[in-house]
């Protein structure tokens, strides 16, 4: 993940079909087995279909563990930031902060010299003793969760699975276990997809490099990198080498289902790679009998070209409907993606109302957790995780598999568009409706309980182009068998009496037409 001040263009998830290996997972959809990639673009444009399977699943888990747990300051940018001492820049090279950063203080305080004391001594001290799988896959399932995407390899260098390309791995040092490996086979035991994340691209320029550090010690640059001090170098063809030579080995070995790349990736240095790796992954999907997708990041140019991505969009929302499919990701932290001890949490109301307004707008939220170095999830992560599922388990009817309407919802509240943005979003109100609909079904999401218990959906008023053709037969709220009054007319719908509600957080009201719904209103 990335921490910058300006807004960026809003990244993108490059969906490029073809979900690989998912034993003991119900079949996505029948492959075309005659069709192969060509590592070019016109090939992949003329052989890719959105994953509907994707779109369907709607919630998904993000994982960000590592040996930047352990210090559990800053961020998981730790391994970065220990290292600017005179200022903190950004990956684009934009000056942040003139002066050591909070973080390279920090450590120099608290664990010595980083001459003496680098990121490679984090390493042994990461344990993960009380990892378990089972335990992982148990809590997430309780979440709703139908997908898990632990990082593979962040930017640190560190594979947290069995490599064979490099010793830096989980199984030789740390926790000795091969953690990505043991989480895809609970996870698709338990009927999950899995996926893996890979932020290696950027471990070519992550690590500062002077003399009076580690990182530019020749016995560890196959943590730090090869890279020499000279913060503009390119990237070499040795690293990219590498970085492909990792990617495919991770591929090859663990068949993710979803292969979910960062933002360095997008660079000019990698182009002629993106094509090759995509149809790399997308022929080895047809191998293995599945779809599977690629999620990667148009970070501030078109990386991958039009019609092979979904957006993405890193701590921010669309302010309306995008037809192809698309992903939020965020982290239940609002300050950091992994374990810090000053850790800050969003509350479940406000979890659940994001991932409703990202589905009523046809997205999928992917939520982020950051265990402890031990390998437990903290128990206020936990807590949030079980009340979301809760939530799920009576108004799941009105998120999966469900799709778009004529309009997202209404209400006084506006979203801001953009990555980073949702520091800028204001709570939702009893006003704020989204919809959703599935068969004859049509959902009208309330993202706060009105103190009145009554409310008029607008959109549904008699005579709109939103409501032609539709007849309502039944009203009830989600959780309850009872059926609800309504008035019908010029106005919108009317609901006098919504009874008790049957939800902590946003509340599900199932209207039941005559006949299934189409959208009706480009």
């Amino acid at each position: 993940m990335i921490f910058i001040k300006k807004i960026i263009p809003a990244f993108l998830v490059c969906s490029l079909t073809f979900l690989g290996n998912a034993q003991e997972q119900t079949s996505p959809g029948q492959l075309n087995t005659s069709r192969k990639f060509e590592p070019n673009w016109e090939s992949i444009k003329a052989n890719y279909k959105d994953p509907e399977w994707f779109n369907d699943q709607k919630f998904g888990i993000f994982i960000h563990w590592g040996a930047y747990a352990v210090p559990a300051y800053g961020s998981e940018w730790y391994p970065r930031q220990m290292y600017m001492d005179t200022a903190t820049f950004t990956a684009q090279l934009n000056l942040q902060t003139k002066g050591p950063s909070a973080t390279y203080t920090h450590h120099k305080k608290h664990y010595g010299d980083q001459k003496e004391f680098g990121y490679k001594d984090f390493i042994p001290m990461f344990k993960g003793e009380k990892f378990e799988a089972k335990k992982w896959i148990d809590l997430f399932k309780k979440s709703g969760a139908k997908y898990v995407i632990p990082v593979a390899d962040h930017h640190d260098g560190f594979a947290m699975y069995k490599s064979n390309t490099t010793r830096w791995n989980s199984v030789e040092m740390g926790p000795k276990k091969d953690i990505l490996g043991e989480l895809f086979k609970e996870g698709r035991a338990q009927g999950l997809i899995m996926g893996a994340s890979s932020h290696y691209a950027f471990n070519w320029s992550f690590y500062n490099k002077k003399n009076h550090f580690d990182t530019t010690d020749p016995a560890y640059s196959d943590l730090y990198s090869e890279k020499g001090q000279d913060v503009t170098e390119p990237v070499s063809e040795t690293f990219k080498k590498k970085w492909w030579n990792r990617t495919v080995d991770l591929i090859d070995n663990y068949q993710p289902d979803i292969l979910w790349f960062d933002f360095y990736l997008d660079i000019p240095d990698y182009a002629e790679y993106r094509p090759k790796i995509a149809a790399y992954y997308y022929n080895k999907g047809i191998e293995w009998g599945k779809e599977v997708v690629i999620n990667d990041k148009n970070f501030d140019h078109e990386a991958f070209p039009e019609g092979t991505v979904i957006y993405d969009l890193e701590r921010g929302k669309l302010p309306g409907i995008r037809k192809l499919p698309w992903q939020t990701d965020t982290s239940i932290g609002k300050n950091s993606w992994c374990h810090v001890t000053n850790w800050e949490s969003k509350t479940a109301n406000e979890l659940v109302d994001d991932l409703v307004d990202i589905v009523s707008k046809n997205g999928n939220l992917l939520l982020n957790v950051g265990p402890k170095a031990d390998g437990s999830i903290p128990k206020d992560q936990q807590k949030i995780l079980l009340q979301i599922g809760d939530w799920l388990k009576v108004n799941g009817d009105a998120i999966y598999g469900t799709e778009y309407w004529n309009t997202f919802g209404e209400g006084p509240t506006e979203v801001q568009k953009g990555h980073h943005s949702e520091g800028n979003n204001k709570g939702f109100t009893s006003q704020d409706i989204r919809f959703t609909k599935k068969g004859n079904k049509l959902y009208a999401i309330l993202l706060e309980w009105p103190e009145n218990r009554s409310v008029v959906i607008k959109s549904l008023a008699l005579g709109n182009a939103y409501t032609k053709g539709l007849q309502i037969k039944n009203i009830r709220l989600l959780g309850s068998d009872t059926s609800l009054d309504f008035d019908q007319n010029s106005t919108g719908l009317s609901l006098a009496d919504l009874g008790k509600k049957k939800s902590d957080f946003a509340h599900c009201l199932e209207i039941t037409m005559a006949d299934n719904i189409t959208v009706n209103v480009e």
